[in-house]
């Protein structure tokens, strides 16, 4: 079908493929850390990964330390996808989850609460995952604050 939304959700419409993007863009990038965060199973990541490998939208990295790991890393095609998520992540903010956010998105470079969008809504400088941290909010119970808090500490390590 000739058409620019057929055509990309055909690559990225999946719902595993949409977090596993996400998960890449907060920085877990290997193959055993991902299943264990999203709860997927090995065929089903594998073929998503090799799906985003295909159309070049990630790539594998071979780590120094810890014996040369191979990890997925977002390419220049990929991190555009950034905007789209961020999107999408207002959107269920808004009407998923009635503005009782999950997570609270913070701005680095001020340092202040903003919403998922190109802007932050504190000080008006563009925003992208690189440039915003989150923490738990209102939307999540203890139980998955917890389990949050734990995701983040694996990836930080």
């Amino acid at each position: 079908m000739p058409c620019s939304i057929a055509q990309t959700l055909d690559i990225i419409g999946e719902f595993w493929t949409l977090l596993i993007l996400r998960d890449l863009f907060l920085g877990n990038r290997r193959f055993s850390r991902l299943e264990a965060n999203l709860g997927i199973s090995k065929k089903v990541l594998s073929d998503r990964l090799k799906t985003l490998l295909a159309a070049e939208i990630i790539q594998q990295k071979s780590t120094k330390q810890s014996g040369g790991w191979l990890e997925y890393h977002l390419t220049e095609k990929g991190e555009a996808l950034g905007p789209v998520l961020l999107a999408l992540m207002a959107w269920g903010d808004h009407w998923v989850f009635n503005d009782k956010v999950p997570i609270q998105i913070i701005h680095k470079n001020c340092n202040h609460p903003t919403k998922p969008g190109e802007n932050c809504s504190h000080c008006g400088e563009p925003i992208n995952f690189n440039s915003v941290s989150g923490i738990p909010s209102a939307g999540m119970n203890k139980k998955e604050a917890a389990q949050w808090k734990s995701f983040r500490e694996s990836i930080d390590k």
